[in-house]
């Protein structure tokens, strides 16, 4: 096992995170994940707690004991995955970061802070987990990496918006200054089994309100955009971009299919037979109204989404069925 190359996935017991450790096991990896469960779920590394390459420690990034925990495991670590952050929007879910403001911009902030300070340590190569939500409601369609953004830095997203917008800055700061191969991805919205219903996030919300025949709950018209990115695509792309991306660049990962959000309602309704009506509620401030990654930059690493839509869904209301979430 000491023979072995390592990662650290922080948000390792969450949705994208747990993915992350399943793949880099089957690779052959070392694998800790790092999670204070707030949103994570155990049951999501469940299946990796027995196998003798993958340690969990439950500890928060953005306490500076986290230095000493993970440099005492393993004084060398190849790769650094920082996802640590709560990440629904939803108001009105357990478990978005508008429920913890606090722990969000921090995770983000000094969280990446403590971990950079580990990859100068370990000589880690270091990717931070950003978002498209860096871009606000964008005033460029679709949104390229050199697009500063439009985001209130006051408003109620901030929280999230602007601690990972610090967090590229301190990726790329801290990065040169000690030499060390830091990354930055931008992710647009990934779905796909393991979603957590309680972070808010619009699909496995559909899915779950379709499968009981209940309202499908819409914010504002339907109209605005997104573009979905299953996980299957998405883990693909990290992997590009830790073998091949530039350090001190950000990159755009995900889908670059757009669709409406009335349309992907309607969809998923179709998918699962569902009798459920549309109802509508007014639309949560700075809700961006058109969201679509250019994807020319990370497309020229030889990376592109390979899963349209409809498959990807079918696969996630698959997994929802199952865990009796309908």
């Amino acid at each position: 096992m000491d023979n072995k190359q390592s990662v650290v996935i922080t948000g390792g017991a969450g949705f994208i995170g747990s993915f992350l450790c399943q793949i880099f096991l089957e690779k052959g990896y070392q694998v800790i994940a790092v999670d204070n469960l707030l949103t994570g779920k155990k049951e999501n590394i469940q299946p990796f707690l027995k196998q003798a390459d993958f340690k969990f420690i439950k500890a928060d990034v953005s306490r500076p004991s986290i230095i000493k925990k993970l440099t005492s495991v393993n004084k060398k670590i190849k790769y650094l995955l920082h996802f640590a952050s709560p990440a629904g929007p939803n108001p009105n879910s357990a478990k978005s970061y508008l429920k913890f403001p606090i722990k969000t911009y921090l995770a983000n902030s000094i969280g990446s802070h403590y971990l950079l300070k580990i990859a100068e340590k370990t000589k880690a190569q270091f990717l931070f987990a950003s978002t498209s939500e860096i871009y606000g409601d964008p005033d460029q369609h679709p949104q390229t990496e050199n697009y500063n953004g439009n985001v209130n830095p006051l408003g109620p997203r901030a929280c999230y918006d602007e601690s990972k917008r610090f967090g590229e800055m301190a990726t790329v700061t801290f990065g040169k200054k000690y030499h060390l191969t830091t990354k930055i991805v931008r992710i647009f919205n990934t779905y796909g089994p393991r979603m957590n219903l309680e972070d808010g996030r619009v699909i496995p919300i559909f899915i779950n309100q379709a499968l009981q025949n209940k309202p499908i709950t819409i914010y504002g018209d339907g109209s605005q955009t997104r573009s979905f990115c299953y996980i299957d695509d998405f883990v693909k792309g990290i992997f590009t971009l830790l073998n091949k991306a530039q350090p001190y660049q950000a990159y755009n990962l995900g889908n670059d299919q757009e669709i409406k959000i009335i349309d992907l309602a309607k969809l998923i309704k179709k998918l699962t037979d569902s009798s459920s009506k549309l109802v509508y509620r007014p639309l949560p401030k700075d809700d961006p109204l058109k969201r679509q990654p250019a994807l020319k930059k990370i497309k020229a690493l030889n990376w592109q989404p390979e899963t349209n839509l409809t498959q990807g869904l079918k696969k996630t209301i698959d997994y929802f069925k199952r865990s009796n979430h309908g």
